[in-house]
């Protein structure tokens, strides 16, 4: 399953599916608007219309179709904590509609690792809680969702991202739960995902020694094999996780990468964004040469080809045959159908905010960019997506100031920024729109920064919205 570079599908795809390739996943570096993918879609099932186009849309933090512009759903945090499973169901199922009207049959979502490590640097948002059994719950209402549009579903990172403090993009991260820790806590949503119908599951780049003290979960036949299909009863497709990462390749490479988890018991090799002929020939090649070496034993090559086969003729799905406008979004208010207020409710909030509410002078909020984990990429996020923010220049001396970052540790330019507006005498709130960290005190968290929860900060931080102290970024 590679990608690629460019807004419009390049020569050696077309000649990769013509040697027999099922399946391509798009990327946010793949969408500029509506019309455009829109146009790729067609191109993609104008080459076959038995070919498999999958994407990455969580909603919330994490989103493609809406790159860059910032997702309309409230994302997983945040309906983990508002607890309502008909609410996650309606919004996988307008991820699921979105997706569908494109002709793309794979979501690569949700995402089911418990988050039980305030300080994980890529899982955080986009996990249902740090409770297993919410986690579960929520991720039968996800897949269901998507199921409604005829989209298949992918519960990830098999066994579970949740307690880890690495990102696999960047290193090899190594969750150190002990057998027990991991029946009760990270295998409980995926149990309940595969019972729920789920057609695929992505595995992690993640040692966990108490499986497997040798290999990652990718590369691991304990893992996918033992645990996976013959514990949990999993009998659909088993894909990787980007093999271009970090976790996965640095030390060997993509091609070896491929042929080990293959070798393990994947199904279908998702080799990441930046594709090329050449990376995707030589991923080929190595493939050939393992099983000619004895190494990779045809029958498991024949019996990943067979499931990725099935896979792709049921949710090879046709593109809507009206083009989608290239204009705006809809607004978050009319695309969400949770109440600003409710969705407010889920936010945790220090005893001070009431105090700086109930304040006199102006709003201006001042909104602290951080990069984010190459999961969320540049995607725009918090009030400056909805262009509610101020340049810290133009900030009024009697304004009351919500400074928002994300990721806000002790050293977060936020809290920098914070405590300079708190000496020149601004009553001042610092505002974290993503999970918080455990030790570190911020007045209010969001778990999100996608635009319905962002209408929502902007709300309670003003009288109105029309009250607030505005300039576009």
């Amino acid at each position: 399953m590679p990608g690629f570079v460019g807004t419009t599908v390049p020569a050696w795809i077309d000649e990769a599916v013509d040697g027999g390739l099922r399946t391509v996943c798009l990327y946010g570096s793949n969408i500029t608007d509506r019309a455009q993918t829109h146009r790729l879609c067609r191109s993609l099932r104008g080459i076959s219309t038995s070919l498999l186009i999958a994407v990455d849309e969580e909603g919330g933090d994490v989103t493609r179709l809406h790159f860059p512009s910032g997702s309309p759903e409230p994302g997983n945090a945040v309906l983990g904590r508002l607890d309502d499973v008909a609410s996650t169901r309606r919004s996988a199922a307008r991820i699921g509609a979105d997706l569908a009207a494109y002709g793309i049959g794979l979501d690569l979502a949700p995402v089911v690792d418990v988050n039980s490590a305030d300080d994980n640097p890529v899982i955080g948002t986009r996990s249902f809680g740090a409770d297993p059994e919410v986690v579960a719950r929520h991720t039968v209402a996800y897949v269901e969702g998507l199921a409604t549009q005829s989209v298949a579903a992918c519960a990830k990172h098999f066994p579970g991202h949740g307690d880890t403090h690495t990102d696999s993009h960047l290193d090899q991260p190594v969750v150190l739960a002990d057998l027990d820790t991991l029946h009760r806590r990270e295998l409980v949503p995926f149990r309940a995902a595969i019972e729920a119908g789920v057609a695929t599951v992505m595995t992690s780049h993640i040692l966990v020694p108490a499986l497997d003290p040798s290999a990652p979960a990718t590369f691991s036949e304990p893992i996918l094999q033992g645990v996976l299909r013959e514990e949990l009863g999993f009998t659909g497709v088993v894909v990787t996780d980007a093999l271009d990462m970090a976790g996965a390749s640095a030390t060997q490479g993509i091609p070896t990468a491929a042929v080990r988890a293959l070798a393990a018991g994947a199904d279908l090799l998702c080799l990441g964004s930046d594709t090329t002929p050449e990376g995707y020939a030589a991923v080929l090649d190595a493939i050939v040469a393992a099983v000619d070496a004895g190494v990779l034993d045809p029958r498991r090559l024949k019996d990943a080809a067979v499931r990725v086969a099935a896979l792709a003729d049921v949710h090879s799905l046709a593109v809507g045959d009206s083009q989608p406008a290239a204009g705006a979004l809809p607004s978050p208010t009319a695309r969400a159908d949770v109440a600003s207020a409710t969705i407010a409710g889920t936010f945790s909030v220090s005893p001070s905010l009431a105090a700086w509410r109930a304040g006199t002078g102006p709003v201006a909020i001042v909104q602290v960019d951080t990069r984010a984990n190459l999961a969320v990429g540049p995607t725009n996020w918090g009030p400056a997506a909805l262009g509610a923010t101020i340049d810290p220049g133009q900030v009024p001396t009697d304004a009351r100031v919500a400074v928002v970052g994300r990721g806000i540790g002790v050293d977060h330019p936020a809290r920098a920024a914070a405590a300079a507006y708190g000496a020149s005498g601004h009553p001042v709130v610092l505002v974290e729109c993503g999970w918080p960290f455990g030790d570190v005190d911020v007045d209010v968290a969001t778990y999100s920064g996608s635009l319905s929860v962002a209408a929502a900060l902007v709300e309670l931080l003003t009288t109105s919205p029309r009250e607030a102290l505005v300039q576009p970024c």
